[in-house]
């Protein structure tokens, strides 16, 4: 196509040319469609427009009738105007491809510093995950010693207190006095005992997470089954559910019982950050061999700070929690060779993201 309008081009030169009687020197001009034909359709393209140029003012000049002193003159002149029109062919389809060459070296460079960064910024969260892991490790080991050596002597602090209890009983008989004081005592410190015991649990849970169970998962059902019990607990919580579930997602590889135990702790931290109520959102999502699970809410949302601190074991911005929460959370998914990031704006809100492999990783 350009080649035959570059033709067409030059043929109209030619024509003009001849029309003019010579008169105007036109032979410049034929270095239009010359050139844009070799920039176009590369240098065989252009030699051929250089050539057909050529002939074209060969013939227009003969036919313009111009008498030269000798009759050898036009074709001399039209063969070094083709021999001009071929050097900048020449230097041009070279200069175009000098071009080309630096534009994918640029690119191939650009790809490959996008590709590193995204390798140094893969590096760094792998190394934040270890140090995490390595932490949470530690922290473990700390909750199960501790739990073991605090739980007999809490034992031992509840079968007091029903001894008391009796005693208070047997106490109040003798002397006609009203055990109720004793007994409101009693129950206060049992259930401070209880608290205590409770915590302990969740150290203990914290430690001891079984090992993973894998099987096939379809996530998406999985969710809908499950969040199907949660439906009246945030109903009296005024807050409104809505679910986006990816239709292309496939079934995971994963262990439901940890991942529903995960999953059920980032909704709970998003009714208690809407005690007023508001709208929870829960999504999936397929990207590449991944899959995104995502815990969305619009309550009271964190701060820079403790953004930073959302992982850290013993952080908590709730005045009964012992800031292991989601500390479980990170080390659920990190055992099922995934990752988990946090964004949040406070008084907006917050969005949990679970990134979760399609294939288990060996």
């Amino acid at each position: 196509m350009v080649v035959g309008v570059a033709l067409a081009l030059t043929l109209l030169i030619g024509w003009l040319d001849y029309a003019t009687g010579h008169d105007l020197a036109v032979s410049a001009v034929y270095l239009a469609p010359i050139c844009w034909a070799a920039w176009v359709g590369g240098r065989g393209a252009g030699i051929m427009l250089a050539m057909a140029g050529a002939v074209t003012l060969l013939i227009a000049d003969l036919m313009s009738g111009y008498t030269y002193q000798h009759p050898v003159i036009p074709y001399w002149n039209s063969g070094m105007l083709l021999v001009l029109f071929l050097v900048v062919v020449y230097f041009l389809t070279a200069f175009q491809t000098a071009h080309h060459f630096l534009e994918e070296t640029v690119q191939e460079r650009t790809t490959a510093l996008e590709a590193l960064q995204a390798e140094i910024k893969e590096r760094e969260r792998l190394e934040v995950a270890k140090l995490q892991s390595e932490r949470l490790a530690v922290v473990g080991k700390m909750a199960a010693q501790v739990a073991h050596e605090v739980r007999n002597p809490l034992g031992s602090i509840t079968l007091n207190l029903d001894l008391t209890c009796r005693e208070i009983d047997r106490l109040a008989e003798g002397k006609g006095h009203s055990p109720n004081e004793g007994h409101t005592l009693i129950k206060e410190m049992r259930e401070e005992v209880c608290r205590i015991g409770r915590v302990i649990e969740d150290y203990l849970q914290f430690a001891r997470l079984p090992k993973l169970q894998r099987e096939p998962v379809d996530l998406n059902a999985f969710l809908e089954q499950k969040l199907a019990f949660l439906s009246s607990e945030l109903e009296r919580a005024n807050v409104k559910l809505r679910t986006h579930l990816d239709p292309a997602l496939t079934a995971i590889n994963a262990d439901a019982n940890q991942l529903w135990q995960a999953l059920l702790n980032l909704i709970h931290n998003s009714r208690e950050a809407m005690p007023g109520g508001g709208e929870l959102t829960i999504s999936t999502l397929r990207d590449g061999e991944q899959v995104v699970l995502r815990v969305s809410d619009n309550g009271k949302g964190m701060t820079g700070e403790q953004l930073q601190q959302v992982f850290t074991p013993f952080f908590t911005t709730k005045k009964e929690g012992i800031g292991l929460g989601m500390v479980l959370v990170h080390q659920i998914v990190t055992e099922h060779g995934g990752h988990i990031e946090c964004e949040s704006t406070s008084g907006k809100g917050s969005t949990l993201s679970l990134f979760l492999p399609l294939v288990e990783r060996p």
